[in-house]
């Protein structure tokens, strides 16, 4: 049965959601806040990872991010601060920074990513968009024999779950790069990433959308919702009242406000990451993270990007200049050719990606509500799940089969 579903958040996964569900014959509309041009889904690395299988709530993770509270260029930083939900979210990462629970979602992560790099695929084989999709691979280059260590042993998890993973010397890793001047004593190679132009994609994507049916509200805010016997009858927003079928909360970062409209439960962080572009021509062919300073790297079409730090500081989207300078010297630290303009730095940009506490999207109904389906909590991996997550959410939507077993995405999971 076709229904009017109404898609609250419009960054990859509410324009992934919106394509997969016109295709199903339900009518679409999707409203944001935004101009369609900034955000997360603009400014990531484009990375689809399915080497990212350990979660953000690694074992480890919480003395390192006290360690590198003191330092104001640290990839990782959190921001204490007395508020309710920030406290009851750094409970359940402790909670969640076990070996027995990241064991349990290794696999998890790893099928949803390889689903979601089949879908890219097949979008980019249906000849409805032209975006670049370059399947190179991914490389960890580490300075230190530690961190090639601790990497390759990730590396060893996923060879066991079938990805294809070398540990590479930096002779090896000249074979592949023959024209970058690295500083690095080696890199672990994972065959099985893929990336894109984030930008020039959602740009495809939403005109593809509203060339068929699909209606895409910019600078739409969600005020108020009218919800009685756990079912959304309508929105208001700042210009109408919208009614639908069905809704899609896919609004990142600040998913978790409106869920608390409804009295559903989850719990998410705004991790801010920061990009710098380059326009000057690199030698750099194939996408890599700079181990020490977590820093990607990723040749786009036109420019390189270079993308880092998770900092938890709430909902804010101001540009910390050390934060970039950061990113801008790990660069420079790591390729020996390359430079960064003053100019490109002060251009930088941020976005905000939504952190769940055990390092897993949301992906479902509540059983506080009927008609909302949540799509949201995909830290640094949003880009990599967008038609993933969008396949899933229509799926449900239209009461079939899901491709995946969802349990471990359970809405409230944390209730």
């Amino acid at each position: 049965m076709n229904k009017e579903v109404v898609i609250i958040g419009g960054g990859i996964i509410g324009l992934s959601a919106a394509y997969y569900l016109q295709k199903e014959g339900h009518k679409v509309t999707v409203i944001d806040k935004s101009d369609f041009s900034s955000g997360a889904s603009y400014v990531n690395a484009g990375y689809i990872t399915p080497s990212h299988i350990i979660p953000l709530s690694a074992p480890g993770m919480i003395t390192k991010g006290i360690k590198w509270m003191f330092n104001s260029e640290s990839p990782f930083y959190v921001k204490p601060r007395l508020d309710a939900d920030f406290l009851k979210w750094s409970w359940l990462f402790k909670k969640s920074a076990t070996h027995q629970k990241v064991t349990k979602a290794i696999p998890v992560i790893k099928n949803i990513n390889l689903f979601s790099r089949e879908l890219y695929e097949e979008l980019k084989s249906a000849k409805e968009f032209n975006f670049s999709y370059d399947h190179k691979g991914l490389l960890m280059y580490y300075q230190t024999e530690k961190a090639g260590e601790e990497e390759w042993d990730t590396g060893k998890k996923a060879i066991a779950l079938g990805l294809k993973v070398e540990n590479l010397t930096k002779d090896e890793v000249k074979k592949l790069e023959p024209n970058v001047d690295l500083n690095i004593k080696g890199a672990v190679y994972y065959h099985s990433d893929a990336h894109m132009t984030p930008n020039n994609f959602m740009q495809e994507l939403k005109n593809y959308l509203q060339q068929n049916g699909v209606v895409i509200k910019s600078n739409e805010e969600v005020l108020d919702v009218h919800f009685e016997n756990r079912i959304i009858k309508s929105l208001t927003t700042n210009k109408q009242e919208i009614k639908a079928d069905e809704f899609v909360l896919s609004s990142g970062a600040w998913s978790q406000n409106f869920a608390k409209k409804l009295g559903i439960t989850i719990p998410v962080q705004a991790g801010k990451g920061y990009s710098i572009n380059t326009e000057k021509e690199t030698p750099i062919t194939t996408p890599a993270i700079l181990m020490e300073a977590k820093v990607a790297v990723t040749p786009m079409q036109g420019f390189t990007r270079f993308a880092g730090t998770m900092e938890i500081r709430g909902i804010n989207q101001e540009i910390n200049q050390k934060r970039v300078n950061a990113i801008a010297k790990a660069a420079e630290s790591y390729y020996k050719n390359i430079s960064i303009s003053i100019a490109e730095k002060q251009n930088a940009k941020c976005g905000l990606r939504p952190c769940s506490p055990d390092g897993l999207p949301y992906i479902g109904k509540s059983k506080k509500c009927k008609n909302l389906t949540i799509a949201t909590g995909h830290a640094m991996m949003g880009w990599s799940l967008g038609p993933a997550t969008g396949m899933l959410v229509t799926e449900i939507i239209s009461e079939q089969k899901a491709s995946l077993n969802l349990n471990p995405f359970s809405v409230d999971r944390f209730s």
